[in-house]
């Protein structure tokens, strides 16, 4: 393939071109805003899942401090009749007062120890709406840090996309310079190698970095300077500059 020096040198170029294009399309990808938000986000569905286990946990135990103090308050209705009857005289014999009184005595036992289950409960739930309440508070600290790192990623990959593309303007108006067939070989390989053009310098390949042999050098020496020339080593097209070491 024969092509001008010039268009040659216009390879490196777009080679240069295409690394930034590649370079702010990495950056895009690798921004810490982003790694930062998968963060964030990933702790604020930990935190939802927490929160439900906490209104499940709150619910379940509303219902069992109500059906404790619904108990408490039928011991204490039952102590107060028969406390009603005692203080009316309605009971006369000896052995049915004694049982009256015992039966109060036990009733008073139960209703400390169903006291002690509703306080117990009532210390349970105000932890309990301790933590939740704390769930929350982090939910919505973490809401406001990610609307903010958000805002922040927006701005890097708006910033990134003007970049890409004034570059890509800049690549498109060089490759308009490049002869077509040139052009196609060199897209061919940038698909297969990344890179589809290197320099030559100081007898070295800045494509593979493998410096040519002599029977190479003097190859490249007796051609014709609008040949187009391959690297033997990784296949790129190699291009000549000042700085050849021809």
């Amino acid at each position: 393939m024969k092509a001008s020096p010039q268009s040659q040198l216009s390879l490196l170029e777009l080679a240069d071109l295409d690394a930034e294009l590649a370079r702010l399309e990495h950056r895009r990808h690798g921004l810490p805003e982003a790694a930062e938000l998968a963060r964030l986000e990933a702790r604020i569905g930990e935190l939802k899942d927490a929160l439900v286990v906490a209104e499940t946990e709150l619910a379940d135990l509303a219902r069992e401090q109500g059906r404790a103090e619904r108990d408490v308050d039928q011991v204490r209705a039952r102590i107060d009749r028969d406390r009603a009857r005692l203080d009316a005289g309605q009971v006369a014999a000896a052995r049915e007062l004694a049982s009256l009184q015992s039966e109060i005595e036990s009733l008073r036992r139960r209703q400390g120890d169903l006291e002690e289950i509703v306080l117990a409960l009532m210390e349970r739930r105000e932890a309990l709406v301790s933590r939740r309440d704390e769930l929350i508070a982090e939910r919505d600290r973490l809401g406001e840090q990610i609307t903010a790192v958000a805002a922040r990623r927006d701005a890097a990959v708006k910033e990134i996309d003007e970049q890409a593309a004034q570059t890509a303007d800049q690549r498109s108006s060089v490759a308009a310079e490049v002869p077509a067939d040139l052009l196609a070989l060199y897209e061919q390989i940038r698909d297969s190698r990344g890179v589809g053009a290197a320099a030559l310098r100081r007898g070295r390949c800045e494509g593979c970095h493998v410096s040519l042999s002599t029977v190479d050098l003097n190859r490249i020496r007796a051609a014709a300077p609008d040949e187009v020339i391959r690297c033997e080593e990784c296949r790129r097209i190699l291009v000549r500059t000042a700085e050849s070491g021809l």
